[in-house]
């Protein structure tokens, strides 16, 4: 019986070892296929100051954004998850990425540990451990501990810093493995790396970061509030845009390294208010920069470039208002590209002579560098640190620190050519004091002679040297007073040169200005000194004359004469011109412009028939309706009608 019972029993060994054979294998081929990268472990103990970092050598890029811990799971088994080029940023990406590290307690004391985020830029972490390869099989052990994101209030972040921090304590001797998302929507920088810090070291150095940004900010509001008080005394507006400058950095600043987060906005916070604080602080740096530079006076059309700037800030405002976070971003890199250009400007003022300008370039320069490396460590070519993190709030506050030296100059400049001035003017004071009794009998001849000198060119036609309009009236208003008080006639002729315009068209508008010069001296030399000749405008001249109806005419007859015979030499030889005259007849109490209507009336007939003739206003009424009016237009004015001189019918009605 005992023998029979041996096959059997070995039999049965035999299968049960075959099933657990199997069951091995099964096991292991299912942990090697969930095995992740072969990555060490990083040691930790009690005394992290955050030199170590979760590294970036097993890194997923979930384009979508969408995928759940279940999808990295499967992603870390198949050998998606791979090292991240670079030096440590992803760059401009859509999506998310997640990172797989792991930490090892080998100290024989439980150990609390902060893991915090390196940058700001992030819109939401989710941060998942596993202490144990079989806790779950769909979620292959990992847990939830810490989900956060910037929208949330602050108070619910486990860890009050500006930055995500996620707290994690690791018993004697345990190891534990993270999946960490980094999700940025849309499209974002992200730096999928986290410090490793002791609780107690990272409030130390958040105190000690929170007193150096204190430290930039208060300079940069002192800056600021020295700007207000000389631009209230000295009423200089670039001191008033560099007051409001200085106040929209520490907005934009304080925002965009998520202080404005912490301590104001506490329960509600979104990207867009970093963007719209950094539109802001561009569009009022923009603004000062024309106004400290002058740029619209000097170099306009170098101005247009910060025209340029200047709707760009705006539309970065509008964009990240409307929180359309493509625009922004672009916006935002434009506003990068344009920034060298005040330099560029600067170096040009600079160049032009402004001293100061030179002062603003090394400034803006300074502000420049802190922004390109910056950019350098967003696109991944810079590791990222704490030094070059706060490098560009630094930079800021240095330019700030350089541009008000460059005011200081300025101001100086102003300063000291206001006290060269009053030096000059005491001089000038004193050393005419010595000479005033020596030269008060010159300076009076000078003035008198400096005063007939304006009067005169007041009253003189520049291009004749004849009387102009306003004086021709005034003299021939003082005339007529006299004649009224002697009882002497007055008449008034007006001349107009006869196709005037033709010699500008046909010759130039040099020999048309000759033609005016020679008539008006034909004129000149053909009256009496009493007699008040001037130029009305164009070709129109008027003279006044103290004479019968008759010597008026004959005069007027003479005078056409006179100006038909005048030859002005041109490039084909010699023009002849021709004038046609107006003549009205004054009488006791009528006013100049009445007769210069009433010889313009006759200037507009002689023209209408047929110029280079005389004719005379003639004042009596002329006979009821429109017909007659018609019919009369000219008449005789002794005996039979003459080819100079007619007469035209007061066209009134009485």
């Amino acid at each position: 019986m005992t023998t029979s019972l041996i096959p059997q029993a070995v039999s049965s060994l035999a299968r049960v070892t075959f099933l657990l054979i199997t069951l091995l294998l099964s096991v292991a081929a299912h942990t090697e296929a969930l095995a992740p990268a072969a990555v060490a472990p990083i040691t930790v103990d009690t005394d992290e100051n955050g030199d170590q970092r979760t590294g970036q050598q097993v890194i997923w890029h979930d384009i979508s954004g969408a995928a759940e811990l279940v999808d990295a799971r499967q992603a870390l088994a198949g050998g998606a998850f791979q090292p991240l080029p670079g030096a440590g940023s992803t760059g401009l990406q859509k999506g998310s990425y997640w990172s797989y590290f792991s930490l090892e307690n080998s100290t024989g004391n439980p150990v609390p540990l902060n893991l915090e985020y390196v940058d700001h830029q992030l819109i939401r972490l989710q941060a998942f451990a596993r202490r144990s390869v079989f806790d779950d099989h769909r979620s292959g052990g990992f847990e939830s501990i810490a989900e956060l994101e910037m929208g949330e209030a602050f108070s619910n972040r486990p860890v009050s810093h500006n930055r995500f921090v996620v707290p994690v304590t690791l018993t004697p001797g345990e190891t534990v493995e993270f999946l960490v998302r980094f999700d940025s929507e849309e499209a974002g920088f992200v730096f999928p790396s986290m410090r490793i810090w002791s609780p107690q070291k990272l409030s130390q150095t958040h105190t000690g970061e929170t007193a150096i940004v204190a430290f930039l900010f208060g300079g940069i509001a002192l800056i600021s509030l020295f700007s207000l008080i000389v631009g209230m005394t000295t009423g200089e507006t670039s001191f008033f845009a560099y007051f409001v400058y200085g106040l929209s950095k520490i907005l934009a600043w304080g925002t965009i390294l998520g202080f404005t987060h912490q301590y104001l906005l506490r329960d509600a916070f979104h990207w867009s208010y970093m963007s719209a604080a950094g539109a802001v602080s561009i569009l009022c740096g923009v603004i000062f920069d024309r106004l400290f530079l002058q740029t619209r006076k000097y170099t306009p059309k170098l101005d247009y470039i910060l025209i340029l700037m200047m709707i760009n800030a705006a539309v970065l405002l509008f964009s990240a208002l409307l929180q359309v976070k493509a625009v922004a971003l672009i916006s935002i890199t434009l506003a990068l590209l344009l920034y060298p250009a005040s330099t560029v400007i600067a170096l040009v003022r600079w160049r032009q002579g402004s001293s100061e300008a030179a002062v603003f370039a090394v400034g803006w320069t300074l502000l420049l560098m802190g922004l390109f490396y910056q950019a350098l460590r967003d696109l991944g070519f810079v590791e990222h640190n704490l030094v070059n993190y706060y490098l560009p709030p630094l930079s800021s506050f240095i330019e700030m620190v350089t541009i008000m030296a460059a005011m200081g100059l300025k101001l100086r400049r102003v300063r000291l050519q206001g006290l060269e001035s009053e030096r000059q003017y005491r001089r000038h004071l004193e050393e005419s004091k010595v000479k005033l009794e020596g030269e008060v009998r010159a300076r009076t001849e000078e003035l008198e002679k400096a005063k007939l000198q304006a009067e005169m060119e007041a009253r003189t036609d520049p291009l004749t040297g004849v009387r102009n309009r306003r004086s021709f009236l005034a003299e021939a208003e003082l005339c007529i007073k006299r004649a009224e008080r002697k009882g002497d006639p007055i008449s008034l002729l007006m001349f107009d040169i006869d196709h005037f315009k033709s010699i500008n068209d046909n010759h130039g508008h040099g020999v048309g200005d000759e033609a005016l010069r020679l008539f008006s001296q034909t004129i000149q030399t053909k009256i009496r000194e009493t007699d008040v000749f001037g130029r009305l405008g164009g070709e129109e001249f008027a003279l006044l004359l103290t004479e019968t109806k008759p010597d008026s005419l004959y005069t007027a007859e003479r005078l056409r004469d006179n100006i038909a015979s005048v030859r002005l030499p041109c490039l084909d030889g010699f023009i002849q011109f021709t004038s046609s005259i107006g003549v009205a007849h004054g009488a006791p109490g009528d006013p100049v412009e009445k007769l210069l209507r009433q010889a313009d009336r006759a200037l507009y007939c002689a023209k209408e028939r047929g110029r280079n003739i005389v004719v005379e206003y003639h004042p009596e009424q002329e006979p009821h309706g429109d017909n007659a009016s018609r019919q009369a237009r000219v008449e005789m004015v002794d005996g039979p009608e003459t080819e100079s001189t007619v007469v035209v019918p007061n066209p009134e009605p009485a």
